[in-house]
Order: C-alpha cells, then structure tokens, then sequence
C-alpha cells in the first residue's frame, strides 16, 4: 500500500491516509524572519497557503518554535478546516488557546496509544531533546514526536531532537519501526552561537536508525535556513560512506507501507517454455535488503504458466482475451502491483545476472530517470537477423539520461506514480512503451538505457508471426509517428541492404543461425509487415525512414 505523502519543508508534512488528512508541523509562511530574526529568510518556497487547506482532519505539532507552531499557519488552517482537531504538548496547546483555538478541538499529546477516531490510525508521543528532555511539574512533555501506527506499519517522526537514551529506549520499546522520519541540521558550535539549538547530525541520524533496525529513513530540518542547512549531496555521500542496509528517501512522495519495493510485472500467454527459468532467476536476485513481488498478468494461458505461476507464490491477475491489449493488461498489472518501482519483463526473457533488478533500478531510485530501459540480447533459437537487430537497438554502452523516446517493455522499469499517471495506450496494437515514453519526455520526463542490465530475450517464431509483429507495431507507430511512412520501393531497397549487410557480418565470422535461407526469410518478412502497416501515411524525410527501418 502506497501512503501518499507531502514535505512541505523543516519538518513539514501532509499525510494522506485513507480516512483522514494529517498535517504535522506546517510551516507554510515566512514568520520567522518576520518576527525573530531578519536574516532568517527561508530557502524553500511555501507549498500553497495555510488557507487554502480545508481537508485537514487533525494537525500534529510537536512543540512551541515558530518554525513548528507557526503563529501565521495554524490559527489560518483552524479556520479553514473547521473539523479540524490539534495534538501538541501542554506548552503548544496553551498557545493555541491563546489564538482562540477552542478546547474541544485540543488533545494533548499522550505517552499511551490513543486511536483517532474513525481512521485508523493510532498515534503515540514520544519524548524529544532539544537539547534535553522537559517536563513540567505534572511530568507532561514540551518536546515531542510521534509515532503513528496504520496497517500494522509504523512510522516515527522525531519532531525536533537529538539523539538522547531515553528517546531511544521509548521508541525502541514500539519496534518494529517501518519507517523514520529524523532531523540532520547538527547541533554545533556555530549555531548554538547564533542562538540556533540543533539537532541530530547525518551520522547521528543514520546511526540511530541503524541501532532500531528500521527499513526507511527520510531525513528533514535541513532544507529552510541557510544557517541550519544541509544539501541533498551531503545527505547521501553520508549514506553511501556508512553503507547503511536502510532506504534512504529524500523528499518522498508516498511512504511504501506495504512491505514490497519492487513489483515485477509480467505478461503471459502460454509462457511455460521459459517462465520457470525466468522466476527462479528473479528468486535468485541480489537485492541488498529489498523485498520483490511478481505479478502474473495472464490472457488465457493454456499450457502450464498459471501451475508455474503458483508454484512461486505469483500474485496472478487475469485479463479476457477479447478485452486484451498489450497496454491495457499492462495497466491492470501495473495497478494490482504495490512496490516503488515496476519492472516490466516478458514472460520468455531471462535476466543474465543476478543483479539484474538492482541494475534496473537504480536510476529510478536515484531519480536520475522515470522510465528505463535494459540490454536484450537474442537467445540461442533467435533468428541471426533478429540477434542483429538487437545489437542494433540495445548497444553495450549505457545511456543515462538517452536522447530520443525509444523504449522496449521486454525488459523495462518505471516509477511506479509514473506509471500510473501516464498510463499506457490501451488501444495501440504495440509499442505503448515507446507511446508512454514519448509523453513522459515531451512533458519534461527522463528516459534511460541500461546497457549492464541485459536479459536473454528468446524467440522461436514461424515467418508469419514475424510479419504479424512487424505489422502491429508499423500500425502503432502511425499514433506514435504520424510523419512516418514506408513505401513499396522502400520496403524492397531494405530487404536486399539488410539481407546484404546480414551475409557481410556472417562472411566476418559472425555466429549464429546464418543459413541464408533464413535469413532471407526474416528480412522480407520484416519490413513486409512494416509496409503493409504502415503504408496508409504520408511521406517522411529519407532522414527518419532511415533512422526507423534501415538496419546498420
């Protein structure tokens, strides 16, 4: 399950549970240096105003700082959202009553489990040090986070504090903590100077999460001020120098309570041949602490792909074949998924290696792309032809970002609210990889190719489903490319140039399946497909017929 969330900058945040919007300590103004300190500008601009917020249902505060219990957001949001309810610390909430907040729409922040009603949620205060743990003559706190418990998942979120045994020991005492939400701006010499008290460092931050055994930690109160600042860089050189087993996530949009990071989505139709080798490939992976799924999106198979599907605990979906197209069956498997990303496979590649997934996956973690693509390489049935086509489209050299939105789903992986943002053309006869790509690049989107990422792709296609092939995708290419056009006399040239430079690479010693037979075959029946689905268009340059059907 995907917990939509929001940072909104400091220790800002807009949760989005199912039953409920929670904000916790929204700063969505510039009162500090309005009314504290005139070099404190913020760097990060305010999201939207606290007035335009009328879905919140409880606001979280976890202390009485300006930058936390904002005096120009809270009293706004409260009018706003008049069903709104406030939980702080006794020193907040006496605040609160001072801008007219009325008591009924006050809880004070527990050191017990208390459920908010009609969510789902439970909620639970821990003290925080900042710099040290403070309790009034009753022994309430003024300093706290919290932990919030939904789905049986927990996420912490520190508030302001350093590390300290007894904000240890009291949230250890509720593990296990699903996921960290931990401030990095240090408290050191140079700020306590300026009157700035600091919090955790980077190390600190990491080390404590470390010693709970958590599975995220998102790091905040280190993008406001310049003073107390950290940089996203920082952030992760830290990371990667202690090489820490925990995800770090830097500015999410969702919190993953689900339990799954990777989704491998998978068509299939009869795939028996190579499914099994494909699963125990993906079940031998190396995925440094991350947990997969697969889903089997399945179109009627016959054969025994649903046995071998079950047999390793597949999360199987169906599609009827009347209602089948390769973007909508995609869509339905992209949805019934639950992990970060969505890798695409198809049901008769297999992956080279075991770091195929990490390999994958890795610009979209690092979010240097939204959309990616890996390596194919022909299996050994593959027509010699189609072993050159591979080469052709998927190099040994990566591309990361590449120019251009080619793509292929044989072997593919994207960011899941991508994904389902853009969704794929269910009604392309093929080539929705390329159509999706397209959008996600024009609208400002990265696209990457991974050449270390390679899998097996294995055919063993008779003359007529290669023409068909051909033939769909030259029809889905008319959406994609509406300049794009191939005629009688093209066709021709392209058979007799390829079907030449295939007898020139088997006369270097290429090897393969180099009968001359077949490969004769396999170019005519290529590009027959390609004109006859392609040739209801007008013309297009001899530039990008060459570039699009012209084999180097």
């Amino acid at each position: 399950m995907k917990l939509p969330v929001r940072y909104l900058g400091q220790s800002g945040w807009r949760l989005q549970f199912p039953e409920a919007i929670i904000y916790i300590d929204p700063y969505l103004s510039n009162s500090v240096q309005e009314l504290d300190a005139p070099d404190l500008a913020r760097l990060r601009p305010i999201p939207f105003s606290p007035e335009s917020i009328h879905d919140a249902d409880y606001v979280l505060i976890t202390h009485e700082h300006m930058d936390h219990c904002d005096p120009f957001t809270i009293p706004k949001i409260a009018e706003a959202s008049p069903q709104s309810k406030f939980i702080a610390p006794m020193p907040v909430l006496t605040i609160l009553r001072g801008w007219g907040i009325n008591e009924n729409r006050l809880i004070l922040a527990s050191e017990k489990w208390e459920t908010l009603a009609n969510t789902g949620v439970e909620i639970h205060a821990i003290p925080a040090a900042h710099l040290h743990i403070q309790r009034d003559v009753s022994g309430h706190l003024s300093y706290v986070g919290y932990i919030l418990q939904y789905a049986g998942r927990r996420m912490y979120f520190a508030g302001d504090t350093c590390v300290h045994p007894e904000v240890f020991d009291a949230v250890a005492m509720h593990s296990p903590i699903h996921t960290v939400v931990l401030p990095v701006n240090e408290h050191n010499y140079y700020r306590a100077q300026r009157g700035i008290v600091g919090n955790m460092s980077i190390r600190e931050a990491f080390q404590f999460a470390l010693d709970l055994d958590v599975e995220n930690v998102i790091p905040v109160h280190w993008d406001m001020f310049q003073i107390n600042s950290a940089s996203p860089e920082e952030i992760r050189a830290v990371y990667d120098h202690m090489g820490c087993d925990f995800r770090l996530h830097i500015e999410p949009d969702y919190i993953n309570i689900g339990g799954v990071d990777i989704s491998v989505v998978i068509r299939t139709l009869n795939e028996e041949e190579y499914l099994e080798e494909l699963l125990e490939k993906i079940g031998n992976q190396d995925l440094k602490g991350l947990k997969a799924e697969v889903v089997i999106v399945d179109s009627g198979s016959k054969d025994k792909t649903l046995s071998i599907a079950n047999k390793f605990g597949c999360h199987v979906v169906h599609i009827e074949k009347e209602n089948f197209s390769f973007g909508r069956s995609l869509n339905l498997g992209c949805r019934s998924a639950v992990g970060d990303v969505l890798v695409i496979a198809s049901g008769h590649c297999v992956p080279v290696g075991n770091d195929w997934l990490m390999k994958m996956c890795k610009p979209i973690f690092e979010k240097k792309a939204e959309y990616v693509y890996g390596r194919q390489v022909g299996g050994v049935r593959n027509y010699f032809s189609e072993h050159r086509i591979f080469e052709k489209y998927y190099p040994k050299v990566s591309q990361i970002p590449q120019d251009g939105f080619f793509c292929n789903n044989a072997n593919s992986a994207i960011r899941r609210e991508v994904c389902l943002d853009y969704l794929f053309d269910e009604e392309l006869t093929g080539l929705e990889d390329m159509e999706l790509a397209k959008r996600l690049v024009q609208s400002g989107g990265v696209v990457a190719y991974i050449a270390d990422a390679p899998v097996y792709h294995n055919h063993a296609e008779t003359w007529s489903q290669i023409r068909r092939r051909f033939e769909r995708e030259a029809i889905a290419l008319q959406k994609i490319m509406p300049q794009l056009q191939i005629d009688f006399f093209d066709m021709l040239r392209y058979v007799v140039t390829s079907c030449i430079k295939d007898l020139s690479a088997v006369a270097k010693g290429v090897s393969g399946n180099t009968k001359v037979k077949d490969i004769i075959l396999y170019r005519w029946n290529q590009y027959l497909g390609s004109w006859v689905g392609n040739r209801q268009h007008r013309k297009l340059s001899y530039k990008e017929k060459e570039k699009y059907f012209f084999p180097e």
